[in-house]
């Protein structure tokens, strides 16, 4: 966006006591958008920035333009410095175990009698009912939710390869919280959004479930579906390379032949209509995989592009970093990491008058705000110092 232009929600002050990846994304994407983002940390720090392996990139792509705040809340005056906080609010987010911020006094109840525009994001496991009690994680809802039964071979339930609900959880939370500060604008009074795991993981394979009602059978994993498409494949190529190829349509059929000299296939009435070509798989297939088998990766990539024919090569994460679209249109932005060096972090997915939302503060070092934040709601330099001092006192 232009310079002169106010990201959506500046102005906007949220306050959020989040962790690991799911209340963190809400805040992400609140930040991003421009609202000041106000992460109250433990005083040791959020535990996301120890993680180790696959937990290792958490903080820095999650926790970018925010502010920290290091604060004890099993203390009464670090309670009184969040309630200060909140006062100033416009949102609370929060995603700990339920009960968690009721024995704080941080819960909506209590802080909607402080505040009663106040906006509280809450993230769990489950929204009310029976499974409320439990104790949820991105696995577990995609194990109960039908999710690693879709992504897994049949017997072999497996788990997506990315944090879905986490992360999509969280968007949620803020498209609630977006929903509220609209509704706020009409009625003057905040409320309560909840956003769940298990009912994201639902709502993700809604389709599935959908397909049942539709007809009566079962989905299969995707790994032994029955395509809708006849050419829609990962198909292994010279040197062992690997590149997923389609052909969606009959237009996109014909094309696909007369690029490879396919003709008699082409011709064959058997193979006439997408549909035939679907219950011609068994014996199609095969020709087509011995076909394309002498190619390259490359040269299947170029054949493709240039016929407008669908194609992906089978790209690892890391690989990522050096995708010249991502690096074109600025779909990467400098990001520091929790150890201080520099890497990329993929921005967010969309544009706003052709500019992506960018980094304006970097993942925020533990505390790196408290002071300036105590001051701005009322605390003197001596009481910071002195309210500091204890902190350290009791962190020690």
């Amino acid at each position: 966006m232009p310079e002169s232009q106010p990201l959506p929600y500046a102005g906007i002050r949220v306050v959020e006591f989040t962790h690991m990846v799911m209340g963190p994304t809400c805040g992400l994407l609140l930040a991003d958008l421009g609202a000041e983002v106000i992460k109250v940390e433990p005083l040791e720090g959020d535990n996301t920035r120890r993680l180790l392996g696959s937990g290792s990139g958490f903080f820095p792509t999650f926790n970018r333009n925010k502010k920290s705040i290091a604060l004890d809340l099993k203390t009464p005056g670090g309670v009184e410095a969040a309630l200060r906080l909140v006062a100033t609010a416009d949102i609370v987010s929060e995603n700990f175990k339920p009960g968690t911020m009721k024995k704080l006094g941080l819960d909506y109840e209590a802080l909607a009698k402080l505040n009663p525009r106040l906006i509280y994001v809450s993230h769990k496991g489950f929204l009310p009912g029976p499974y409320d009690h439990r104790t949820a994680l991105d696995e577990v809802v995609q194990m109960m939710g039908g999710l690693a039964y879709m992504t897994g071979r049949a017997g072999d339930p497996l788990r997506a390869g990315t944090s879905v609900n986490d992360i999509m959880g969280g968007m949620f939370g803020a498209i609630g919280a977006m929903a509220a500060l609209r509704q706020r604008e009409l009625t003057g009074k905040g409320c309560e959004v909840q956003s769940a795991l298990f009912e994201n993981n639902v709502f993700l394979v809604a389709q599935h479930m959908m397909q049942f009602a539709a007809t009566g059978k079962a989905a299969d994993p995707m790994p032994s579906r029955i395509s809708a498409w006849a050419v829609y494949d990962v198909f292994t190529v010279k040197d062992g390379e690997q590149i997923f190829l389609a052909a969606v349509s009959d237009k996109q059929w014909a094309i696909f032949c007369k690029a490879f000299g396919l003709e008699e296939m082409l011709a064959d009435p058997r193979l006439k209509s997408n549909n035939d070509r679907v219950n011609a798989r068994e014996w199609m297939m095969p020709i087509l995989r011995s076909h394309l088998a002498g190619y390259s990766a490359a040269e299947l990539s170029a054949v493709f592009e240039k016929n407008e024919l669908p194609f992906a090569p089978i790209t690892k994460p890391q690989e990522l970093f050096d995708d010249p679209h991502l690096n074109a249109t600025g779909g990467l932005a400098p990001v520091r990491m929790n150890d201080g060096h520099m890497a990329k972090v993929p921005l967010m997915p969309f544009t706003l008058d052709g500019e992506r939302p960018g980094i304006r503060l970097q993942p925020p070092r533990i505390g790196e705000h408290t002071g300036e934040l105590l001051r701005e709601v009322g605390y003197s330099d001596e009481e910071i110092a002195a309210f500091e001092a204890r902190q350290a006192g009791v962190a020690g």
